[in-house]
């Protein structure tokens, strides 16, 4: 039996303070039937981030020309996942705010064939130490995307993430700056299932987050008109998932 084939990828600008950590804790040998690659999406970094994470264990490392963009990079990570052959590509942020520890929970639901998509939810696990402002932007910009697509998200905003080898080839990110709304507008139409696994949040300690409110307001709320006025074909019939494919469930492993 073929092993299932894992390829986390990180978009990385600037983080030599923080992405060896992120690196080192992405579990490799959790499952003898599942083998994990590394991959580092450099997004024109001038600093540290490339040498670093080489240290830490990366296999593969890709770069950008330039500092693209967010919604860039991680088009550019599930394109490279697809190229290496994965069954499941995870992206995590390179900022260690999120929990690299938690991917076998958050691929989970898509080993077991109960989902298509996961993200990791903050809001379904622990957000001690979310500063008021960014768990109000969150709350707000979750909220629409749940409108939007008639189904309750808890953390729509999540910089963690799991694809299966279906969605890694169909998913469009047509914004550069930021990709976290749009890709999952784009992949709930299309009729793929998605689940959010509760993880643990934490504060982050190094560097400087990119978003600045006024710039991130300005670019993400035409991008979501954007995507919302696309016509998009439904890939998934009821004949393919019966019953399944208007849920968005919540997939709470044993140990929460």
């Amino acid at each position: 039996m073929n092993k299932l084939k894992v390829v986390v990828f990180l978009p990385a600008y600037n983080e030599e303070e923080a992405i060896g950590a992120v690196i080192e804790k992405v579990p490799r040998h959790f499952d003898e039937q599942v083998t994990v690659e590394v991959l580092i999406i450099n997004d024109g970094s001038t600093d540290r981030t490339v040498e670093v994470a080489k240290q830490a264990g990366a296999d593969h490392i890709v770069h950008m020309d330039k500092n693209s963009g967010l919604g860039a990079a991680v088009r550019r990570g599930l394109k490279e996942s697809v190229a290496l052959g994965a069954d499941i590509a995870v992206m995590i942020d390179a900022d260690g705010e999120y929990p690299a520890w938690q991917i076998p929970e958050l691929i989970l639901p898509i080993r077991n064939g109960e989902a298509d998509y996961t993200m990791g939810s903050r809001f379904l696990g622990t957000i001690d130490g979310m500063k008021v402002h960014r768990r109000t932007g969150n709350y707000c910009f979750t909220l629409l995307q749940s409108i939007l697509l008639r189904r309750w998200i808890y953390d729509g905003q999540s910089g963690m993430r799991a694809f299966s080898r279906e969605v890694m080839e169909e998913a469009e990110i047509i914004h550069d700056y930021n990709y976290a709304q749009v890709v999952t507008l784009n992949i709930v139409r299309k009729g793929f299932r998605m689940m959010e696994v509760p993880i643990d949040y934490q504060v982050r300690t190094t560097g400087q987050s990119f978003i600045k409110f006024k710039s991130y307001m300005m670019n993400v709320i035409p991008a979501i008109y954007k995507e919302m006025k696309r016509p998009v074909k439904n890939l998934k019939a009821d004949s393919i998932h019966p019953n399944k494919k208007s849920e968005n469930k919540r997939f709470l492993p044993n140990n929460h």
